[in-house]
């Protein structure tokens, strides 16, 4: 999870029946409503770091990922649980690519040839994973300040990134903002684009919308997952169906102690 972006889901068929006034911040799991200001600031630097390696197992290449997380540094520098499905989700279609949703977009497409960027990295366990398991050419991006542990981790993985013909390139990208976008596309377009717990902050509706309708614009499809924290997610939602064709393409067991399980969700421009 970066903090720029945020944490989302969707449940649109209930959405319009919901009564108006009930309360927006009605959270699920307790998550992020401590932090959202970390978009606006950097981690001191001056301070004691607290961090541990974490490992995540992948069945499909038989190898064990690592992530550098630091907590006392904000949401951007932990996993959360969206991007384990998404881990999860990939490394399922490695082991059976015939039952996999993924099918459609990797068929008659060489693994290595594929273009992913991951939007609101965090600790980059997603791109990385992408990157071992499809030995695709994968760009990982965040916020300025998280770029650094990303650095870390990508290097921290490299045999495994290796391993099937992958690379990650890691590299900022402040959604909403051309120059950066632009920046990301001069090798062309991205064939997939990745995003976990990308959805909660409301002010970033529109500059998250903005960065997509730019990397979809030539084809490709967003595979996002996502955890219903607030009722108002659904508002991204709803803007979202009116430019790209969205769906549901797996749904999680709910967690323990939650109503909600995440979900995974592709977008595909309407064009």
């Amino acid at each position: 999870m970066a903090v720029q972006d945020s944490t989302n889901e969707d449940n649109t068929d209930s959405d319009n029946q919901q009564p108006q006034d009930q309360d927006d911040d009605d959270i699920d799991i307790n998550p992020l409503h401590i932090a959202i200001e970390e978009q606006h600031n950097q981690p001191n630097t001056n301070s004691s770091v607290s961090e541990s390696l974490q490992k995540h197992h992948i069945a499909s290449i038989d190898t064990t990922l690592l992530t550098r997380i630091l907590p006392s540094q904000g949401l951007s520098f932990q996993l959360w649980p969206a991007a384990t499905t998404l881990v999860n989700f990939l490394d399922r279609h490695l082991t059976d690519p015939t039952t996999s949703p993924l099918s459609n977009l990797l068929t008659n497409r060489p693994y290595h040839s594929l273009r992913i960027l991951e939007l609101g990295s965090g600790t980059g366990l997603v791109g990385i994973a992408a990157a071992s398991v499809l030995g695709a050419n994968v760009t990982i991006t965040d916020l300025p300040h998280v770029l650094s542990n990303l650095r870390f981790n990508a290097e921290l993985n490299n045999k495994a990134i290796a391993f099937r013909g992958g690379c990650v390139d890691v590299q900022a990208l402040r959604w909403g903002e051309v120059e950066d976008f632009e920046g990301l596309v001069v090798d062309g377009p991205f064939d997939a684009v990745l995003g976990s717990d990308v959805v909660y902050y409301e002010e970033l509706f529109e500059p998250l919308l903005k960065t997509l309708c730019w990397l979809l614009s030539d084809g490709g499809v967003f595979l996002m997952a996502h955890l219903k924290r607030w009722k108002k997610e659904s508002g991204f939602f709803r803007k979202a169906r009116k430019v790209f064709r969205v769906e549901k393409v797996h749904t999680d067991a709910p967690l323990q102690g939650s109503r909600n399980g995440v979900v995974v969700y592709s977008f595909a421009s309407k064009k």
